[in-house]
């Protein structure tokens, strides 16, 4: 039984789809019919505009098939997702993101779809590694939706004061350039520091760049004297250098978007779904994007798939329809107009209304090295409950460096065991 409380989105507007040009041709040559529903976590305005351009699409390429959505808090996600499997009352799609995955597919929450990627023609244009983050035991159970790309945002029109030529390219180069585009006094900081909720994924991406695994092959891959390394180096962007915000400890997204909009930092690190809030907010000739920089031991930028399984499988076909709907050119690029989600397509990425707009540049090049974050089932509660509770002890005072690497370590061994 489908859930009574979702909110209809059949009659979204045809316009959408013209006005956009969003009308992909003629339905395949499998007709396909019914009604299914789709779970996802899109909660801002963008995000349910991109959402609409994709659904007034879709019923146009397949008007005999009903499509529902229901949008979740991402803090409620998971419980409501165990919480359907659990009592039968699954929808027929939901939202999968590869952190999820492992617990997601552990409970049997998702249908096995590898027959039908292996048979779809853009399979093609899906490189190997956007398939790793939702493949176990050799099957595929998702289809890549869009990408989080990591990257730099930095306010050219400070660089350009500071005597800086353009965005640093080494972790050494990072930290004279937050250097020398700090001026307290003034309350502008070389970088806005996310050490607060959802933070932990920097940390990640750091402990990465020094050399640090955290998990290879199911057994913990914690080398010590990297992590400490590693997370000294993080810390003292703030206990040493003082080049990011006093508030570091505690800033979240909103936090450190706002410090970025309104210039009391030179540089921030986040992904592609904030480049529609950013570009709105300034404008186009005082920012620019950038690769994040290189670490010592290796080049790291997260690049975090999303992607959209089929948990029901008592429709499949018109759920694989909508699920493989996605990946085609128009849907995609119509989600990064409204959104900034980067397309997971080799195909998409070379289109031209991407590759002729320059701030795209540094994800285009990202996705050539980027890397999923860890996918092990309790990575995401490690990496927030624990790694990142212990750094921002390190930054408080109450916590050494190497007390908050040995918690973290010890906090893995018991995630993994």
């Amino acid at each position: 039984m489908k859930p009574n409380h979702v909110r209809h989105q059949k009659a979204l507007g045809l316009a959408f789809a013209s006005v956009l040009g969003l009308v992909a041709g003629a339905a395949t040559a499998q007709e396909v019919s019914g009604e299914i529903n789709y779970w996802h976590h899109f909660t801002s305005q963008s995000e349910f505009e991109g959402m609409e351009n994709i659904m007034a699409a879709f019923q146009e390429r397949y008007p005999d098939v009903e499509v529902t959505q229901e949008n979740i808090p991402n803090a409620e996600y998971m419980s409501k997702f165990t919480a359907a499997v659990v009592s039968g009352s699954r929808p027929d799609t939901a939202m999968v993101t590869a952190d999820r995955f492992p617990d997601m597919n552990a409970m049997n929450g998702l249908t096995e779809i590898t027959e039908r990627v292996n048979n779809w023609p853009l399979k093609k244009d899906f490189p190997e590694n956007r398939w790793e983050a939702v493949t176990a035991n050799g099957k595929i159970y998702a289809v890549p939706a869009f990408a989080f790309v990591g990257w730099t945002y930095y306010r050219t029109d400070f660089f350009e004061e500071a005597g800086l030529d353009g965005p640093p390219t080494t972790f050494d180069e990072f930290v004279e350039a937050c250097v020398a585009l700090t001026n307290a006094e003034e309350n502008r900081y070389g970088f806005g520091l996310r050490a607060g909720d959802g933070g932990q994924g920097f940390i990640v991406e750091v402990l990465e760049a020094f050399g640090v695994p955290l998990v290879t092959d199911g057994e913990i891959d914690f080398p010590r004297d990297k992590a400490i390394a590693a997370i000294q180096w993080y810390s003292d962007l703030f206990t040493k250098h003082k080049c990011v915000p006093p508030s570091a400890p505690n800033d979240s997204y909103r936090q450190i978007m706002e410090g970025f909009r309104t210039g009391q930092t030179a540089m921030v690190w986040h992904h592609t779904g904030s480049f529609k809030e950013i570009s709105d907010a300034l404008p186009a000739d005082k920012f620019m994007t950038a690769v994040r920089p290189a670490g010592p031991e290796a080049h790291v930028a997260q690049v975090s798939y999303a992607y959209n399984g089929i948990m029901d499988p008592e429709n499949e076909d018109a759920s694989w329809q909508w699920i493989s709907f996605w990946g085609e050119a128009d849907p995609a690029i119509a989600l990064l107009e409204a959104t900034g989600y980067f397309p997971a397509s080799t195909a998409v990425v070379a289109d031209p209304r991407i590759v002729d707009e320059p701030k795209y540049e540094a994800a285009a090049k990202t996705l050539e090295f980027g890397r999923p974050p860890p996918s092990f089932p309790g990575a995401g509660g490690w990496s927030s409950s624990v790694a990142l509770t212990e750094f921002q002890k390190i930054l408080v005072g109450t916590a050494t460096v190497e007390e908050a690497v040995d918690a973290m370590i010890d906090g893995l061994e018991k995630t993994i065991n």
